[in-house]
């Protein structure tokens, strides 16, 4: 059991894929070219006080000409495009390969990795990895490796005070391009982390509150019907009124009298129908269906999952069963939980409960693979998942899931499990069992969910 999978209508592709495929869109046309003008700005003030301030010789032609490239390329950005686009991932990889080659060509007239600046080539990385796939990412980390090796080895000399050229012992050059490279590396795998980790959860909160947004709509479905219910309860009794006074008037038999019977029968029914709606919410929340004992609510809940190859069993230990709400926090995680159970169990799930006077315990083991242990310390993060169980997508308005169909886990149904029993206040351990297979042990205190 290595994946709880949540069935929401969302693309079914893998955690490496969704890093190289990216967010298309995540900078904007108006971040790249203030953030060159700010190198520009720097450029040329680092010149001018070196060229002139410092009095060390520099080659101004070729230094103006990096720069004013960079500045043609921004005046070109800002008449041809709105400063508000969002850049497709190519382009911004476009835009942040010449940034990094203007660099290699400042940098290749003024000494090479012997100007202090080369730490600049960290920068650009540490953009990219921030805001692009791992493809681009990696193109462009292979990209400025390239030109910080080619400025180790080919570069005019560094500009120096006296006729004699500045040259560095080449163990400490190499020691500079080790770390340059070193910094590189650790720069981007960091930011590239940092972001990941970032969009993985953004995208997991939507998918949470397009849940939260479905279950408000069914909320306020069963607000404004409750309102409709009040509302026709007055035409309705008047119509009532008017059909007992023709059926009043009207002779007792005849095919007339007999369709005034059937008003007043049906306006009848219709009341005791609106009635039913009105006080839906509160036979729901106070009813005797809204409470049960614990071993019959896990019963109803591993219902669906029996009668395929899987055999589910529920026992209970204990005398005096503690009746518990049917909450659909608890209800909705437990039935992931025992989804899950049944998709990679090989012939077998177990869900026991016990109690005492102080705890509610419940376990749910299978005879499967176990949990992978490469995400056992990430198990309850979004998206991590290991490979697809063999329950189909579920809905609950389609009725349980077919037996040995395949579906590709998204991984956020243990997020959301985990979230939702912490709100019941349960208390939730995993591992995998000595004998094979994993298990879930979950424990309340009393008065949590079986309170009043």
């Amino acid at each position: 059991m290595t994946d709880i999978g949540e069935k929401a209508p969302m693309p079914r592709s893998s955690f490496w894929l969704s890093l190289f495929a990216g967010e298309a869109g995540r900078v904007r046309l108006g971040t790249i070219t203030l953030l060159r003008w700010l190198a520009v700005a720097g450029q040329l003030a680092a010149i001018v006080i070196v060229h002139f301030g410092l009095d060390y010789r520099l080659p101004l032609l070729p230094c103006l000409i990096a720069i004013a490239a960079s500045v043609a390329l921004n005046i070109v950005s800002v008449i041809l495009w709105p400063q508000s686009r969002r850049l497709p991932d190519a382009e911004t990889t476009l835009h942040i390969a010449f940034d990094q080659l203007q660099l290699a060509f400042l940098l290749y007239y003024t000494g090479g990795l012997e100007n202090p600046f080369a730490l600049l080539f960290i920068a650009p990385a540490t953009i990219a990895a921030s805001s692009l796939n791992l493809r681009n990412t990696l193109a462009l980390g292979f990209f400025a490796f390239s030109l910080i090796t080619l400025l180790a080895v080919f570069h005019h000399p560094l500009p120096w005070d006296g006729d004699a050229p500045f040259s560095m012992p080449q163990l400490y050059l190499a020691g500079l391009w080790i770390a340059l490279v070193f910094g590189l590396g650790f720069t981007t795998i960091v930011s590239f982390r940092v972001a990941s980790e970032a969009t993985r959860m953004s995208a997991a909160l939507a998918a949470t509150q397009i849940v939260l947004a479905r279950e408000e709509k069914l909320a306020a479905l069963g607000s404004l019907a409750a309102a409709a219910a009040h509302e026709l309860g007055t035409p309705l009794g008047t119509i009532a009124i008017v059909a007992r006074e023709l059926a009043r008037d009207l002779p007792q038999e005849g095919a007339q009298a007999e369709d005034a019977r059937l008003l007043i029968a049906e306006v009848e029914r219709c009341r005791k129908i609106l009635s039913e709606i009105a006080h839906h919410d509160e036979a729901d929340d106070e009813g005797p269906l809204s409470r049960s004992p614990l071993a019959v609510l896990l019963d109803d809940l591993a219902q669906p999952f029996r009668g395929s190859a899987v055999d589910v069993r529920v026992e209970a230990e204990g005398d005096d069963p503690p009746i518990v709400r049917r909450s659909p926090e608890l209800r909705h995680a437990l039935t992931s939980l025992i989804e899950n159970a049944c998709d990679f169990a090989q012939s077998e799930v177990a869900i026991s409960a016990s109690w005492d006077d102080r705890n509610i315990r419940i376990a749910i083991e299978d005879d499967g693979p176990g949990f992978a242990p490469g995400i056992m310390q990430r198990l309850g993060e979004p998206y991590v998942t290991s490979r697809p169980g063999r329950s189909a997508p579920r809905d609950e308005d389609l009725g349980p899931a077919e037996p040995h169909a395949t579906h590709e886990g998204m991984g956020l149904g243990f997020f959301i499990a985990k979230t939702l029993l912490a709100r019941t206040g349960a208390a939730l351990n995993y591992f995998n069992r000595t004998g094979g297979g994993a298990a879930i042990h979950l424990v309340w205190p009393r008065g949590t969910i079986d309170g009043v």
